[in-house]
């Protein structure tokens, strides 16, 4: 076996042994697909839990949702639009017409189409949890530069009412900030931050 090929056989085992042991919410009418599609994600190692539609929300309690296309489905998912707590597979119908508008409303992860097979069953999940994962990791980075970027603004701010208040100058003030978030073995910016806060409370801010 080549080595390529073995890379191949890892990755492939990878994205599978992700998806043993997560919980599947299915919302589905009765149909001939559906206990396939049960019988798909058992094979799979999924913990399949199946459910007719009911009420106002999908189910939500589960890593992974797969659910029936129907009109005004982005507004019975159980998040807000861009903060998903689990990855949706939407199932589009076989021959029914269904608008790619109110599909792209419901930002799924992967799109499942009837007739299934076990392949295509397979690609969803794996797509889906997948893209799911990598957008959960993108929302973390993008708030950990947004929480460095105040901790950044806070800082400077920081510096500013210690330089008025001491008569230092920039670098005198942070050491001294650095100096005290040390002694109380928390950030420079958690430090800054309650400096600021602090100031702000009191009405004795410098102007920016």
């Amino acid at each position: 076996m080549s080595q390529d090929r073995q890379s191949s056989d890892g990755a492939e085992a990878g994205s599978l042994q992700r998806l043993r042991g997560l919980r599947v919410v299915v919302e589905s009418e009765i149909d001939d697909q559906r206990d396939f599609l049960m019988r798909e994600l058992g094979k799979l190692r999924t913990e399949p839990h199946l459910y007719t539609r009911r009420g106002d929300a999908v189910p939500a309690d589960a890593e992974i949702v797969v659910c029936d296309y129907a009109p005004g489905l982005d507004r019975r998912l159980p998040w807000m639009t861009g903060e998903p707590t689990a990855a949706l597979i939407v199932m589009v119908p076989r021959h029914e017409e269904f608008s790619s508008s109110m599909l792209e409303a419901a930002t799924p992860d992967a799109v499942l189409a009837r007739p299934f097979t076990a392949n295509a069953i397979k690609a969803a999940l794996v797509m889906g949890y997948s893209q799911f994962r990598y957008e959960r990791r993108l929302q973390s980075k993008a708030a950990r530069l947004e929480e460095n970027l105040r901790a950044v603004r806070a800082i400077e701010r920081a510096k500013a009412i210690v330089m008025t208040a001491r008569s230092l100058s920039g670098d005198e003030a942070y050491q001294y900030i650095r100096t005290q978030a040390m002694e109380r073995r928390t950030t420079v910016g958690q430090l800054a931050e309650a400096l600021v806060s602090s100031y702000d409370l009191l009405g004795r801010l410098p102007a920016a």
